[in-house]
């Protein structure tokens, strides 16, 4: 189980930690137009994966703008952010922070990412919501770069990420 701390105290998270070459864990999520997402949604890609407790806070509103700056310099990769937002709430959000590149996605209905990759909080003041990490997963659904970020206020190692992917 990852150790992760919301302004560092110790934060619970629910499932399985997610290891550097292993197969990558399925999941079904909701995008904004309603419709499902799933890990064979972007099959033969290398996906970015961004796990954040919402949009509407200031890190994760930077950590996903960045990333969709970062997107349109990365061809065949795909940058997915999931949160507990709402797809309403994340489709507003996309609109009014000009992001485009990136799509949202949301585990409201089954927390199923949040269990399979070991990022669902579990009590506390952020219970239900994702923990902050990221994920690289490769064209052959391996993972090839995990990092659950050591304190959720903070942003993740962006360069890493970026060399994962590439």
């Amino acid at each position: 189980m990852a150790t992760v701390t919301f302004k560092g105290n110790p934060v619970t998270l629910v499932g399985n930690e997610v290891k550097v070459g292993q197969t990558a864990p399925d999941f079904k999520v909701q995008k904004t137009d309603l419709t499902d997402y799933t890990l064979n949604s972007s099959v033969g890609k290398t996906r970015i994966i961004a796990s954040v407790p919402s949009l509407d806070t200031p890190v994760c509103d930077m950590e996903t703008k960045r990333f969709n700056e970062e997107a349109a310099k990365l061809p065949n990769v795909e940058v997915v952010c999931v949160s507990m937002d709402l797809p309403f709430a994340q489709k507003r959000w996309c609109g009014a922070a000009n992001v485009d590149k990136v799509i949202t996605v949301s585990d409201h209905r089954e927390a199923s990412f949040g269990k399979n990759y070991g990022v669902l909080i579990s009590g506390g003041p952020l219970d239900r919501l994702l923990a902050r990490a990221v994920f690289v997963i490769g064209p052959d659904n391996k993972v090839k770069h995990v990092e659950y970020v050591k304190d959720i206020t903070e942003q993740p190692n962006y360069e890493a990420v970026l060399a994962a992917a590439r």
